[in-house]
């Protein structure tokens, strides 16, 4: 009996992420104009959403299975339940890690849900994503550049640190000079930001409540 269930459990699992994958791929690659553009997402795009798959159906198992059987209010599941939760905060740490972008931004959210959602959680986002931002190159840093003003940061200002002094989620900041010798600071969005932003606002969101629908206990949204 519980074999059937955990069974079904895997191939609702595997349904969400198969639909979360092309759905969302091919979806997000349509919509761009640029062939350049268009041939980096068709590598991105499937790689994140797939990463999104494979976590949320390794968190959900994880529950599922875990606290299968085990009393509500017993002492045991409360234990159970506490390893559960630290072993996917790790799990969703590592893919707003590896994703970057919004999900960091995402992460430093959950940090901030005191009271809202499991302490494990809050912790672990809270010690890893407040002061830990990812950092684009000196060339990618260039890549936005020439896709957004046509020209490399050299050409445009007369001088142009290429050693961001801040960096967040979603952006970091670079101090230049300007032809006039007037210094200022300039905001460079992270590569593929713009590329990728949707798609991954759409497939958090999808995911989130793709596994309400499948184990209605599991409801962060």
């Amino acid at each position: 009996m519980a074999a059937r269930s955990l069974w079904r459990t895997r191939t609702k699992l595997a349904v969400a992420a198969t639909a979360i994958f092309s759905g969302g791929a091919a979806a997000t690659i349509a919509t761009s104009e640029d062939p350049a553009t268009a041939a980096k997402l068709c590598t991105i795009v499937p790689l994140r959403l797939a990463r999104d798959a494979v976590t949320a159906a390794s968190i959900a198992f994880d529950y599922e299975y875990s606290l299968w059987g085990l009393p509500e209010g017993s002492i045991e599941r409360s234990k159970v339940k506490h390893e559960v939760h630290l072993r996917s905060a790790h799990k969703l740490q590592e893919l707003c890690f590896r994703n970057g972008g919004i999900y960091i931004k995402l992460g430093q959210h959950i940090g901030q849900l005191e009271y809202l959602v499991p302490q494990e959680y809050v912790q672990i986002m809270r010690d890893s994503m407040l002061n830990k931002c990812p950092i684009s190159s000196y060339d990618q840093v260039c890549d936005v550049f020439k896709k957004e003003l046509g020209e490399t940061p050299d050409k445009i200002f007369k001088e142009f640190d290429p050693v961001p002094i801040a960096s967040a989620s979603l952006a970091q900041v670079h101090v230049a000079k300007m032809l006039d010798g007037q210094r200022v600071a300039v905001k460079v969005q992270h590569t593929h930001m713009t590329d990728t932003a949707a798609a991954d606002n759409a497939v958090v969101g999808f995911l989130v409540n793709t596994l309400h629908s499948l184990f209605p206990s599991f409801d962060y949204r």
